[in-house]
């Protein structure tokens, strides 16, 4: 069965009898048509590359081997991925001191009035770190994630800075942020690869973290506020973020499990939603079904390709692999 939806059908033109002074600039146009239909057609379908989207990188986080990638360094804006990031910095603070998850934030104007995706907050309120963490990862909140950095930070700016600064010392090379929230900005961009390392470096430092991206509804003011991440309590799938904007496509990272293997996914750059959820669906079950085999992963979803995985990305470096398994060692020990 094709990943792709079917391309609709050409229609024959509508004319019974044209005469032979009107048939030849008739069929120049068909001809023209038909050769401008084809090269978006397969030209499109030549982009994707056996997924519908732009980029794409999945990793077994237990092995630390990446098992497919398509354009996995091509800059592509992040979108709402940008938020955990923020949540990431927020939980910094926590970390330091600064912060509690029980800190009330009075909510400012700056905050209440971004547009885009909200948890609808007002002017003046006070809302618990937790309750704007929330609003944060699960419904995407752009007047939460603003709240949460300039509570951090004072500024925007100062707390730009330090997302940029975070990023260098992830190793993420080819991404640069220019706002909290992830809303159109010139220059922000990041890519595949790039927020495989965040989201391991976000889920190795903070694991309790993804307990928020888990979650499918909070509620604030006694509104119900529902997830974005339709792939959520579906094979495995916990977390972690979506996103979307006119100019990156839409995006998301997937996390999953079955058995002791743990699965990360990122696409960026996906059309629509439903091509997003093309993508998604045929790496999870290619994963989920050989999730210690690229070349079988690589099979099912790009025939008999092998441009996708050169011999010398197979194993990511097991950083973040490692350090998880010292923590598991220390608290048997202290057992």
């Amino acid at each position: 069965m094709s990943l792709f939806p079917a391309a609709p059908r050409l229609r024959p033109g509508g004319d019974q009898n044209p005469s032979a002074d009107h048939e030849c600039p008739r069929l120049g146009l068909r001809l023209l048509f038909l050769a401008v239909f084809l090269f978006l057609v397969l030209g499109s379908q030549a982009a994707w590359a056996g997924i519908p989207v732009r980029a794409a990188i999945m990793m077994n986080m237990t092995t630390g081997r990446i098992l497919y990638q398509k354009n996995a360094d091509k800059a592509i804006p992040p979108a709402s991925l940008t938020k955990l990031m923020t949540s990431f910095l927020v939980h910094d603070a926590i970390a330091a001191g600064r912060l509690s998850m029980g800190t009330k934030v009075r909510i400012p104007r700056e905050a209440a009035r971004v547009g885009g995706s909200s948890m609808h907050l007002r002017t003046g309120e006070r809302v618990t770190v937790a309750k704007l963490l929330q609003g944060t990862l699960i419904s995407s909140g752009n007047d939460a994630a603003t709240a949460l950095a300039l509570k951090v930070s004072g500024r925007q700016k100062n707390f730009v800075d330090a997302m940029n600064t975070k990023a260098a010392r992830l190793g993420m090379k080819h991404t640069r942020f220019k706002n909290p929230t992830g809303l159109p900005a010139a220059g922000q961009v990041t890519t595949a690869r790039d927020m495989m390392r965040l989201s391991l470096a976000y889920l190795a430092r903070y694991p309790r973290a993804a307990k928020i991206s888990g979650l499918k509804t909070y509620y604030h003011r006694g509104r119900g506020h529902n997830t974005t991440n339709p792939f959520l309590g579906t094979r495995g799938v916990n977390g972690l973020k979506t996103g979307f904007t006119l100019s990156s496509g839409y995006n998301i990272i997937l996390t999953t499990q079955r058995g002791p293997n743990r699965l990360l996914i990122v696409l960026l750059g996906a059309s629509s939603k439903y091509r997003r959820s093309v993508a998604a669906s045929a790496l999870l079950n290619a994963g989920l079904r050989y999730p210690n085999s690229a070349s079988h992963v690589r099979k099912l979803i790009d025939g008999s390709s092998k441009r996708q995985l050169s011999s010398r990305q197979k194993v990511y470096k097991k950083k973040y692999v490692a350090k998880k398994k010292k923590r598991t060692a220390r608290k048997s020990s202290a057992r």
